[in-house]
């Protein structure tokens, strides 16, 4: 299968949809890491704070398929905001992962009461300028988060990954990442437990196309410019998940899929001005 890409900012491109390996640990995120590669994904998404890293890896290797075929992509803890410290946990992401470079390294969460995360990304523009990492990006950042990194170091992260399915559809950071030149990349893209499957919305697109509403929920984020990682563990449902580039939905259905957003709608309420992981 054949993947479409995106361009990012910084001239490299990245496949329209990846594959998200938390909470897998273990033999479990080896064999779906495999499984993900075989049914042709090739951006395979991890973080420190997985604790899957070395799993990850070895599903990378067991694949068989060439390093340059593939998409790695993990993320900075808060723990690891301080800029010696940045460094360092990259390179025990890489050595963990056992590769010599990540094609997106993205610092995880603000964490903006500690107020180090400037300088975890002077760490990350340096580990870029060394080879290290190709890509770099930020997650659950704001706006005014955005900000003050360009302003900064005047490089502008080539993504935000960020909370975004159809009870929180995330219309504003959408838009300010279209402003800046950031791609949208959707972390929980089809909500979890609370995903929409039953609403007319979602169900009546699935019906008219013959496809799954799961299915139609990773159309619309296509649809939107979001680049959505889902995640499963099941082979058939991977192959599923990834099958979304052979039909499309009317506008009309699009925009009744984003009027199912809430204010209240994040899933444990992870708001980057407040909740922090390190």
């Amino acid at each position: 299968m054949s993947i479409p890409t995106h361009e990012l900012n910084d001239g490299r491109s990245i496949p329209a949809i990846g594959f998200g390996t938390y909470p897998l640990r273990g033999s479990e995120a080896v064999d779906a890491v495999v499984s993900a590669i075989e049914v042709g994904y090739r951006l395979i998404d991890t973080a420190v704070n997985y604790e899957n890293e070395e799993s990850v890896g070895e599903g990378l290797r067991r694949s068989g398929v060439p390093r340059e075929e593939l998409f790695v992509t993990s993320k900075l803890p808060g723990r690891h905001h301080a800029y010696d410290e940045a460094i360092s946990s990259t390179e025990a992401s890489l050595d963990r992962l056992g590769l010599d470079y990540l094609d997106l390294h993205l610092i995880h969460w603000p964490n903006p009461s500690v107020g180090l995360y400037p300088e975890a990304w002077r760490a990350l523009v340096e580990l870029r300028s060394r080879g290290l990492v190709r890509s770099i990006g930020v997650s659950n950042f704001t706006r005014a988060h955005l900000d003050r990194v360009i302003a900064d170091t005047g490089v502008v992260p080539a993504v935000n990954q960020v909370e975004l399915h159809p009870a929180f559809p995330q219309a504003e950071m959408r838009a300010a990442h279209a402003e800046l030149g950031v791609l949208t990349e959707a972390w929980s893209p089809l909500g979890k437990r609370a995903a929409p499957y039953d609403e007319p919305a979602v169900a009546g697109p699935a019906e008219r196309l013959g496809v799954t509403p799961a299915q139609v929920i990773l159309r619309w984020h296509l649809e939107l410019g979001s680049l959505p990682i889902p995640k499963s563990s099941s082979a058939e449902r991977q192959a599923a998940n990834l099958d979304v580039f052979g039909f499309s939905l009317q506008p009309e259905e699009v925009d009744a899929i984003s009027a199912l957003g809430r204010s209240d709608g994040r899933l444990f309420g992870g708001d980057p001005d407040v909740h922090e992981e390190m």
